[in-house]
């Protein structure tokens, strides 16, 4: 198991994760005596302890070479360029451990501390999608700038063979920080543009127009069994797999618990064996093909936005090199939502990359439950709490092989564009085998069974849908709110 660093801001002290062993779950039948209860208190508090302190420094970026996030990047070589950047980063929703909610059903746990960071990883990317569904593919957060300085500091290499640098002086920004101009689009190795945002938006124009929608989204990750993306809604949804609060989940168990999940003019399809099967993914968003005899009236928009998820193993016992190449590639596409994985047995949530390293959100960080705050739609969120000031980067050596990447359709002309681009992303000439691939047909046509569309927790129609007004009621699990996607 790898230990953490303890210079991370914002993250775990130190120790050694136990993502792996987990604090196990030991009810039996009946309710659980004196001696479980204060096994489980001690273990939380030890957890609490361990991933509730931190330390500040800063994680250093080549300032000649782009850094990407969520498929946009900037060269970090003026004021400008690194505001964008910053306002990039903090606006990524940060999933983190939460101490003090509400008892897990069937298990004395009140936190998810040392087994729940894969399916804060799962959260982050159901985030990242749920944002780009709601809100303009540009909104950037209007509080970042409540970040006074994001802890991060361009480097000028000293050499082309040297891949060092030297500091040169970083850019502090307060409160009063003026907004960019918008930066230009530059040229990469190859002639591939640097996707920037290509026009100047005033923070109090559309931003803050959909702060609304952001603290609701916000609010559907409340960690109290109400909320639809809560790590209870997701614990009761893993028993499917035969996963229970306190062990520890894979990326690709994350994956088919996300699809189980209840949306509205939303979908999430999962790829068997490394395939998407473009014609599933067709019946699970044209909702003509999906309209009943007994029901001519159409129940919406004729095609729903649609998040794919891809579990994928890049490797043995470590990531294959020849992989490097197509993650990074996958990493700048705009239809990428990021990456669930990490390094073994310590998940993390990808969102980018410069050069030779990756960067990402860490959950292993115990904040308490704020859930009183969230579901107050008046209040916004405690920015320092959903929200990460500390881009943090790691070696794609360091990668752990088995991983599930993310991507996200608004329609059905969007998503045969990102079968266009991820094909082209997939491509290289060090690996004849592919990541993945899309193929014309069905899964059943090749004899295997349609998981990704299946809905055995329903009796009204596929996991995916989520009736507006109500969650789903095979959980018990009622809700004050409307969860209407626009």
């Amino acid at each position: 198991m790898n230990s953490v660093s303890p210079s991370a801001v914002q993250y775990v002290g130190g120790g050694t994760d136990v993502g792996g062993g987990g604090t196990r779950d030991a009810t039996t039948a009946g309710e659980p005596d004196e001696v479980d209860k204060l096994k489980t208190k001690l273990m939380s508090a030890w957890n609490n302890v361990k991933y509730g302190w931190s330390v500040k420094s800063k994680t250093t970026f080549n300032k000649s070479s782009p850094v990407t996030v969520m498929g946009h990047s900037y060269l970090l070589n003026s004021e400008d360029e690194v505001e964008w950047f910053r306002r990039a980063f903090v606006s990524r929703l940060w999933l983190t451990y939460r101490r003090e909610f509400p008892q897990l059903e069937g298990s004395t746990l009140t936190t998810d501390c040392g087994w729940g960071c894969m399916l804060r990883s799962g959260q982050m990317l159901l985030a990242q999608g749920l944002l780009l569904h709601l809100l303009p593919r540009d909104w950037s957060w209007p509080d970042a700038q409540q970040f006074a300085d994001v802890d991060f500091e361009a480097l000028r290499p000293r050499s082309p063979s040297r891949a060092g640098g030297v500091p040169i002086p970083s850019f502090g920004y307060s409160s009063s920080s003026r907004i960019p101009t918008a930066p230009q689009k530059t040229s990469m190795p190859g002639g591939t543009a640097l996707n920037h945002t290509q026009k100047k938006r005033p923070e109090s124009g559309r931003d803050r127009q959909a702060e609304p929608l952001h603290r609701r989204v916000v609010a559907w990750f409340g960690d109290e069994p109400p909320a639809p993306f809560g790590v209870h809604q997701l614990v009761e949804l893993g028993k499917s797999s035969g996963k229970k609060a306190g062990d520890w989940y894979g990326p690709s168990v994350v994956a088919h618990i996300l699809r189980l999940l209840r949306f509205t003019n939303l979908a999430v399809y999962v790829a068997q064996d490394c395939t998407v099967y473009k014609k599933d993914v067709v019946h699970l968003c044209d909702q003509s093909l999906n309209q009943s005899i007994s029901d001519p009236e159409p129940s919406g928009p004729g095609w729903k936005s649609v998040i794919i998820l891809v579990p994928v193993r890049l490797g043995g016992d470590s990531l294959n090199p020849s992989y490097i190449k197509c993650v990074r590639n996958i990493l700048r596409l705009e239809c990428c939502i990021g990456i669930i994985g990490g390094k073994p047995k310590h998940s993390l949530f990808f969102i980018g990359c410069q050069d030779e390293q990756l960067l990402y959100l860490d959950p292993h960080y115990c904040q308490t439950c704020t859930l009183s705050v969230m579901l107050s739609l008046s209040r916004s969120p405690p920015p320092q709490s959903f929200h990460c000031s500390s881009p943090r980067k790691m070696p794609f050596s360091r990668m752990d092989p088995s991983c599930t990447i993310g991507f996200y359709a608004k329609n059905k002309k969007d998503f045969e564009s990102l079968c266009s681009a991820v094909c082209v992303a997939l491509s290289s000439p060090e690996e004849k085998y592919p990541i993945f691939t899309f193929v014309e047909g069905q899964a059943q046509d090749y004899g295997l069974v349609g998981h990704s569309s299946s809905y055995p927790h329903s009796d009204t129609g596929p996991a995916h849908m989520l009736p507006q007004g109500k969650l789903s009621r095979s959980n018990n699990i009622g809700s004050s709110d409307d969860f209407v996607f626009l």
